[in-house]
């Protein structure tokens, strides 16, 4: 891996990015999001139809639902959130809470099409107003941004400015490939996902610590005639077998998790595994690059580590002005 050079090739990496972001940015305008009645408000009933509900049902129920004249987005899924029964519809209205009375109707309806008793089969209704589904949105991004700002206070403090504004680019560079992603397969955003973004800002920056704590011991070791692009290369290399091993034993376990899972558990393990691939990829080919970056940005003096930059001991090298040196260095 002595070709692996991510400062030297961060260029590659910096494509890699930016045509994600495009990607993301085209599918936000175009798709949007799927939003879920935990954000959006509405009404989830789940009903036992005493048949396995195929897509075929789904669109039965769907054209009950029309003739209901109901408002707002309807989505008609076959699986429970519990994930005991096929045979059980999950009927979502977005954005539009069902009144007690559209709720009634419907179920009759579904009723007389199905041949079942609504007082003898499973019947759940969970209804969100608006209201709460737009707290829980600014309660989830209000989280997120004080886990990130935590986070570079923390690292701006154990390291630099610049390697703390580093490291939350890379949390938001994890996140954004997550949103982009639940937007292009328009996978619906619950509840769920606030906890899984919450996991991945802590999982993310646990890796890209480990890059930053080896560049930092490295640095202490190096030559004046060693550059801080050269450094974060050999760091990179250096913690790369221990980032690939712990990014896949991660995998195995979430994915097994989201092969055999629940629904719940499902819609939990899925951005897990998202985030936690963009996490490698963020700590390994992008951390390092852009600290070298934003190093010069912020300007250097002395490091966390107490070393001066080249250019501040060659300054302390040379006399000051005025003051004469005598033989054998002592000052007049």
């Amino acid at each position: 891996m002595k070709n692996f050079n991510v400062v030297k090739n961060k260029k590659i990496a910096f494509l890699i990015v930016a045509v994600v972001l495009v990607a993301g940015i085209a599918s936000f305008l175009i798709q949007g999001f799927n939003i879920d009645i935990d954000f959006s408000g509405g009404t989830e009933i789940q009903v036992n139809l005493g048949r396995e509900v195929t897509p075929e049902i789904c669109d039965e129920i769907n054209d009950i639902i029309e003739s209901h004249e109901l408002l707002g987005k309807i989505y008609v899924s076959s699986t429970t959130q519990s994930g005991a029964d096929a045979n059980t519809a999950i009927i979502r209205t977005g954005s539009k809470e069902l009144t007690n009375e559209q709720q009634d109707a419907l179920i009759q309806s579904l009723e007389a099409k199905y041949d079942f008793n609504r007082e003898e089969t499973e019947l759940q209704i969970t209804s969100v107003s608006p209201s709460i589904g737009s707290s829980l949105k600014k309660t989830a991004v209000l989280s997120i941004v004080i886990a990130a700002v935590l986070m570079l206070v923390y690292i701006s403090f154990r390291f630099q400015v610049a390697s703390g504004v580093a490291a939350v680019l890379c949390l938001v560079h994890d996140l954004f490939v997550m949103l982009a992603v639940y937007s292009l397969f328009q996978i619906p955003i619950n509840a769920n996902i606030i906890a899984a973004f919450l996991t991945i800002l802590g999982y993310s920056i646990n890796a890209t610590i480990v890059v930053f704590d080896r560049v930092r011991e490295n640095k202490k070791r190096a030559s004046d005639d060693v550059g801080f692009g050269d450094i974060v290369d050999d760091s990179v290399r250096q913690t790369l077998a221990r980032s690939v091993n712990t990014t896949l034993t991660t995998l195995f376990t979430i994915g097994m998790i989201y092969i055999f899972g629940v629904e719940s558990i499902r819609n939990f393990a899925l951005p897990l595994i998202i985030g936690i691939v963009a996490g490698l990829f963020s700590s390994v080919c992008l951390s390092g690059p852009l600290w070298v970056l934003l190093d010069g940005a912020f300007g250097r003096k002395k490091d966390k580590d107490g070393k001066k930059d080249k250019k501040d001991k060659d300054k302390d090298k040379k006399p000051k002005a005025g003051k004469k040196e005598k033989k054998g260095g002592e000052k007049a």
